[in-house]
């Protein structure tokens, strides 16, 4: 039997290649106010389409649901009232923020007399693969307008009908602002041919972002032939300390768990000091066995979480150490010294995000500086580590990579600095 023929496809991404390069020429030239005209735009466009966007995303869910897509994946892929609002209100956030484009800085004079600096230029076109999450197109389309840069974008086909609509208001959005409608455009097939294609047009594409699961994102590092922004998994700690408020403790583990299971910054892994462990551990696994929080214990934590009524306790498992669940189920050890909670986290973590709870100020700077995640936190829950509440407006994904870009990637992470030179008819001698 023949291999089905992939040259449509290929000709079909070349086509939204060509265009893309060349709108991001006409966009790295626009005017802040023409790019934040767009997302003003947008935002009325969201809100005005916002019983339309519901109703194409129930045809996804309907049919996600049929074809039995897992529960995650269904929670990740739903337009709520509340989804459909925070993506107008992200649109709007990104539209104040400064214009990163153009921006000189490190201007110093040399001794030839030539003076020299760097100003932030857009990357020029990004491509995004993406599963699930229709919010993604939004924040997707809103940071590529401000930071003047092209996108192609390819959805999960599982979100193909909301992904569309989406992009018929990105479109006229555009149209309004007076720029290119060929600065943000959907892959319009579900062939899984055209990811291939997408990160391998180097002579269009910049960069690719992924967002979605392990396999899709290690599937692109592989066979991308241009860079990539990417983290593989979520699996993010909470620390506490021998020194925590045990009152802040709960609440801060509680919602680091949760407040929803499916994001890739909700808590995994629970590391407990053994000095407050009897204090603290039948408080939290009360409100897991409320909740329906399967608890996979080492064995000191187990026998101090035995006597919780409800308490869903396994016997954790070397791989449950660096597991990411994204569901109701999280990993508890104890711990004897901060230098093994630091060491535990650097070795089993997935170095995205990981949360201390002290009060001891030294303990709180050493776990900062040592442990080696894009998001290091104290007090605070590891759901904050989002671009929105970064206050970049949004975001176009995690990055765990250490080039480039680090954590949450907003529009800085979309930009690069090229050097500058202003001279006088100085030459070299």
């Amino acid at each position: 039997m023949n291999a089905p023929d992939a040259t449509p496809v290929i000709a079909l991404m070349d086509r939204l290649g060509s265009a893309a390069r060349s709108a991001s020429t006409a966009m790295a030239a626009a005017s802040t106010a023409a790019k934040n005209a767009a997302l003003l735009a947008l935002a009325r466009e969201i809100r005005a389409g916002a019983a339309q966007l519901a109703a194409e995303n129930e045809r996804d869910l309907d049919a996600a649901t049929r074809a039995g897509l897992a529960a995650p994946m269904v929670d990740r892929l739903r337009l709520t009232d509340k989804v459909i609002a925070l993506m107008a209100e992200g649109c709007e956030q990104v539209a104040v923020l400064p214009d990163p484009i153009g921006e000189m800085t490190n201007l110093r004079r040399r001794p030839s007399g030539i003076t020299v600096g760097q100003m932030r230029v857009p990357l020029g076109v990004f491509g995004m693969v993406y599963e699930s999450r229709p919010n993604v197109t939004i924040d997707a389309a809103s940071l590529a307008i401000k930071s003047g840069n092209a996108a192609i974008l390819r959805g999960g086909s599982e979100a193909l009908h909301s992904n569309t609509a989406l992009m018929a208001l990105v479109a006229r959005a555009l149209a309004e602002a007076g720029l290119p409608g060929d600065a943000v455009q959907l892959v319009p097939t579900t062939d899984r041919a055209a990811v291939g294609r997408l990160i391998a047009m180097p002579q269009y594409v910049d960069v690719i972002i992924p967002r979605g699961g392990k396999g899709l994102i290690e599937r692109i590092a592989a066979e991308a032939t241009v860079p990539v922004i990417k983290h593989l998994d979520g699996n993010c700690h909470v620390y506490v300390d021998a020194s925590a408020d045990l009152d802040l403790a709960v609440r801060v583990t509680d919602n680091a768990k949760t407040q929803k299971y499916s994001p890739c910054n909700a808590a995994e892994s629970l590391l407990v000091h053994r000095d407050v462990a009897a204090a603290f551990l039948p408080r939290i696994g009360a409100v897991f066995a409320a909740k329906g929080v399967e608890m996979r214990c080492g064995p000191r934590a187990k026998a101090l979480l035995a006597a919780v009524p409800g308490a869903k306790l396994v016997d954790a498992t070397e791989a449950d150490w660096a597991e990411e669940y994204l569901a109701p189920v999280i990993s508890i050890k104890l711990v004897d010294s901060l230098d093994e909670a630091i060491a535990r986290i650097n070795r089993y973590g997935s170095h995205h995000t990981d949360a201390i709870l002290t009060t001891n100020h030294p303990n709180a700077m050493r776990f900062l500086r040592e442990v080696d995640s894009a998001s290091v936190m104290v007090n605070a829950s590891t759901r904050f580590a989002d671009g929105f509440e970064f206050g970049l407006g949004a975001e176009i994904g995690i990055s765990t990579d250490k080039f480039h870009a680090r954590g949450p990637v907003g529009l800085e992470g979309l930009t690069s600095m090229k050097w500058v030179v202003f001279g006088q008819g100085e030459v070299r001698t």
